[in-house]
């Protein structure tokens, strides 16, 4: 029983194929297309989900769509009589695309699959519970979920039990936690829909002076974590922009330009909606514990892409555990449709085992074997040395010991938003300036993000407080006191970016100015070379923990292909590129070609 999730049009498009219950692929669109976010139909990722399955699309037994279309078109209607005559240019800017594609997805897919039998369509946070609990170990479990928009949902929880999901309350648009945060995304000058990562990274610099400011004026937070906006001050309705001018004069400034110089209020008005956003998201977990009575809980929408709220969920909610979908954003929801349609609609029991999820660690994207990376790499005339097994995780240990930054490229490209040891590049922990020559020469973007820390999980709990596993970067944990470093009375005193330059830990690199990290464990059973590596490395130079980051630079999606790794690698400083088990050395390569469209102007976002 061959089943083909979809999720397209808004943002984050993907394809999952899922076969008698077990998940064979996903991927986002993105990754084929070199369109970061792309939104379109994700006709790469349906073919490489088919590829995998070795099934054509008109051999599928069912197709499902990830939200409910005329729903939404209803929604979106119904906004802007409410809003009328406000919002014409942004009516007549959206409905032309909603009548000419969006509401013709049955169509869309029998066209583009030669696939003749029945497509289904989910509710959109019906598909994103989905996604939560059924790749989860819990046989039973709470679901919470909360995002921008689906068809009316903002928010929802309910609870798994074996095969069936149920929806119990919802909360519904225009009042949405995801687009609070979008709201102030925008006003701190980055992109909506992908620089929130970047809000929740810059919050840490700042102080909640406007966290009251929030409470009192723009959100009505209840104590069972429901809430409602005071859309006063919002303009994300009907018009084409997310905020108006009641909200600028609020805070007393216009939004910052981007690219601009981040100054110590938009640090503080960030510090602010992110405590807002933490404790929304505690209060909604506490209720929707009283109210399940569950001991485990599976969060996703984008959200549970806050780590920072999750890790305090962790530690401060109630739930014994917490299993978060690593693909929390839009094209989870092309997975968690494909389970529904197979547990749910079809009624399959499922098998669950209580220390181990169903996501394969989320590997679910293409690999390449040593044949095709050989034969890319002879027919550009590309030198390179091949590692022996054995050779290969102590020359790396050392490369990273030696302040080399190396593209790791191996085995199946990870679906979500994280590079999770397949598409990462790597570099020294301990070193201080390894954050900011990362950011500022090979990533090419602000000095202020921060680092996520790879750890091998028998000893995570030695540099971080945590005892839970976090295969996925969906947690921020502390860093240890005994890892820290006794600051200088005027070290403490840093504000703003001046922070960044405190060496605050024995792992400088992955240590934010709070003492938080995003970390993801590794183990041996998930990832084996990884975990070989990262073990040779603390062998030889008594330290578990490396930088790991997503292979790519600013503007741009992971890479996917060894084309895309090669060329990536080629136009930043990065020193080494790991393809498999042939390494490559900068210095001994040739300049790319200027005629190569690849060396582009990177899009800023």
């Amino acid at each position: 029983m061959k089943i083909l999730g979809i999720s397209a049009y808004y943002h984050d498009s993907a394809a999952c194929l899922v076969d008698d219950g077990v998940i064979v692929a996903a991927a986002q669109e993105e990754r084929f297309s070199r369109k970061k976010h792309d939104h379109s139909f994700p006709r790469h990722a349906i073919n490489f989900c088919l590829a995998m399955g070795q099934v054509q699309g008109k051999d599928l037994d069912y197709v499902i769509f990830y939200d409910k279309p005329f729903v939404k078109f209803e929604r979106i209607l119904e906004t802007y009589l409410e809003y009328a005559p406000r919002g014409i240019r942004s009516f007549v800017k959206a409905v032309p695309l909603w009548i000419k594609e969006k509401l013709w997805i049955k169509e869309m897919v029998r066209e583009e699959l030669g696939y003749n039998g029945k497509v289904l369509f989910s509710e959109h946070h019906q598909a994103h519970a989905a996604s939560a609990f059924y790749p989860s170990p819990f046989q039973e479990a709470a679901i919470l979920t909360a995002d921008g928009v689906g068809e009316w949902a903002t928010s929802s929880y309910g609870i798994g039990r074996d095969h069936d999901v149920e929806i119990l309350s919802e909360i519904h648009f225009p009042h949405s936690l995801g687009l609070l945060y979008s709201a102030f995304t925008y006003y701190t000058g980055f992109r909506v829909n992908s620089g929130e990562y970047k809000l929740m990274g810059l919050a840490p610099y700042g102080e909640p002076k406007y966290k009251d400011l929030i409470l009192n004026e723009l959100i009505d937070l209840k104590e069972d974590g429901s809430f409602r906006l005071n859309l006063k001050y919002f303009d994300y309705g009907v018009g084409l922009r997310m905020i108006n001018k009641e909200f600028e004069d609020l805070f007393g400034t216009p939004p910052r330009k981007p690219e601009t110089k981040l100054t110590q209020q938009y640090m503080d008005v960030a510090r602010s909606i992110q405590e807002v956003t933490e404790e929304c998201m505690l209060r909604m977990a506490r209720h929707v514990h009283k109210v399940t009575g569950q001991k485990n809980l599976c969060l996703s929408g984008g959200v549970a892409l806050n780590c920072v709220a999750n890790g305090r969920i962790l530690r401060e909610g109630p739930f014994e555990r917490l299993w978060i979908q690593p693909a929390a954003g839009d094209a989870g929801s092309a997975l968690g449709a494909a389970l529904l349609v197979w547990h749910q609609y079809l009624g399959n029991p499922r098998r669950t085992n209580p220390n181990k999820d169903s996501m394969q660690s989320s590997y679910l994207g293409p690999a390449y074997d040593r044949e095709t990376i050989l034969d890319y790499l002879r027919s550009n005339g590309i030198p390179f040395t091949e590692l022996s097994d054995e050779e290969l995780p102590y020359r790396i240990a050392d490369l990273i010991a030696q302040q080399k930054v190396i593209g790791w490229f191996q085995g199946r490209m990870e679906f979500g938003p994280r590079a999770l040891g397949c598409r990462s590049i790597i570099g020294d922990a301990r070193s201080p300036e390894m954050q900011e020559v990362m950011n500022l020469k090979i990533k090419f973007r602000e000095s202020f993000r921060p680092f996520a820390p790879t750890v091998i999980m028998e000893k995570s709990s030695e540099y971080f407080d945590i005892h839970e596993a976090s295969p996925y970067m969906q947690l921020v944990a502390s860093v240890r006191k005994d890892k820290r470093r006794n600051l200088t009375d005027v070290e403490k005193d840093q504000k703003g970016i001046d922070q960044l330059r405190v060496v605050r830990s024995s792992i400088p690199a992955v240590t934010h100015v709070d003492y938080s990290a995003r970390l993801q464990t590794v183990s041996k059973e998930d990832n084996p070379l990884f975990h070989r590596m990262i073990q040779a490395f603390d062998e030889k130079y008594g330290c578990p923990v490396i930088i790991n980051t997503s292979f790519n630079v600013r503007g741009e999606p992971i890479v996917c292909s060894p084309e895309h790794a090669y060329l990536c690698f080629m136009r930043t400083n990065m020193d080494y590129l790991l393809l498999d088990h042939f390494l490559i050395e900068k210095k001994e390569q040739k300049p790319l070609d200027k005629d190569i469209d690849w060396l582009r102007e990177f899009e800023l976002d």
